[in-house]
């Protein structure tokens, strides 16, 4: 994948980026159903994408595969004026759209999935920054409310979330870890199928990251969250796991010329094969039967998807 993440990184590292630009990459491509909007908010605007890869046995072509939705976290793609050039935090975007164009690439060459894909993710090349420990989070033109209204979609049966989770010590790595699967405020096993995937596409031992409770509950309501990789989980029953771009050391997300396009590109290469095999039904992202017997027993936790008591 390394033509597409270095054709992306070129458009996105700019302080012209916008959404327009992706949506003409991937119409040379014969990918019509791209969807761009550009959304205001109160710390400025961004273009929010959408971008559906059709499957042979997909949805889109009356097909029953399952689709697979992969979104690209972040705040935004760089910190203008503050800062120059692109930003760690961006790496979630750049992987995804990145993913995009390379399965564009194979549908023109015949190699189209069984079951769709929906990419999502919003391009911003001057968002704010804002505290936070250990380091400087990026903030984002619109709340976290807004992007998971404009990047989940209901025909997502399955999402991978991808962010670049540098700024923190608890997952000390050079590269990318996924996280156990998140449904409906449970915080289940980590799925053995992409733990398989992952040590095949890296050729390494899989590597995990560990989220708690905080993680997995709405941004607001004055908790600490690792990061926003698990949010969409609190916007959707799909299952939700987190593909976390890695750091060894803690880093910025604010932070210009770190990011690793070599870790970019192994990533994509795994949200890829997760899609081939997600839409043939062979890569389940939790036990179906284990999760119902949970519910039986301890009963619904979707409260951890609200903002909890004391909020309206």
């Amino acid at each position: 994948m390394f033509k597409q993440v270095i054709e992306v990184y070129d458009f996105l590292d700019s302080s012209k980026a916008n959404g327009e630009v992706i949506r003409d990459i991937l119409l040379e491509k014969n990918q019509k159903d791209v969807m761009v909007e550009r959304i205001q908010g109160d710390k400025g605007k961004t273009d929010f994408i959408k971008i559906r890869i059709p499957g042979i046995k997909g949805k889109i072509n009356g097909g029953n595969a399952p689709t697979l939705g992969i979104i690209g976290r972040l705040g935004g793609l760089g910190a203008r004026p503050e800062r120059v050039g692109f930003v760690s935090d961006g790496d979630g975007a750049l992987t995804v759209l990145s993913v995009a164009v390379k399965l564009a690439d194979m549908v023109t060459q015949g190699d189209a999935l069984e079951g769709d894909v929906i990419i999502t993710t919003h391009i911003c090349p001057d968002a704010p920054t804002r505290p936070h420990d250990p380091v400087p989070f990026m903030g984002s033109p619109v709340d976290i409310f807004t992007m998971n209204k404009h990047e989940i979609d209901d025909d997502m049966d399955a999402i991978l979330s991808v962010d670049a989770t540098k700024g923190n010590r608890v997952v000390n790595h050079r590269g990318f870890a996924i996280s156990p699967t998140v449904k409906e405020g449970y915080i289940l096993r980590v799925s053995e199928d992409l733990l398989e995937l992952m040590q095949i596409t890296t050729g390494r031992f899989p590597v995990t990251f560990p989220i708690t409770i905080q993680d997995i509950t709405p941004y607001g309501n004055g908790l600490y969250h690792i990061n926003s990789i698990l949010q969409p989980a609190v916007a959707t029953s799909a299952p939700v796991v987190g593909v976390a771009i890695t750091a060894e050391l803690p880093v910025p997300g604010c932070a210009t010329g770190a990011t690793q396009l070599i870790d970019i590109e192994g990533a994509g290469r795994f949200c890829i094969e997760a899609a081939k095999e997600f839409g043939k039904g062979s890569c389940r992202f939790y036990d179906e039967e284990e999760y119902n017997r949970i519910v039986e027993l301890y009963g619904r936790m979707t409260r951890f998807q609200t903002l909890g008591n004391g909020f309206k």
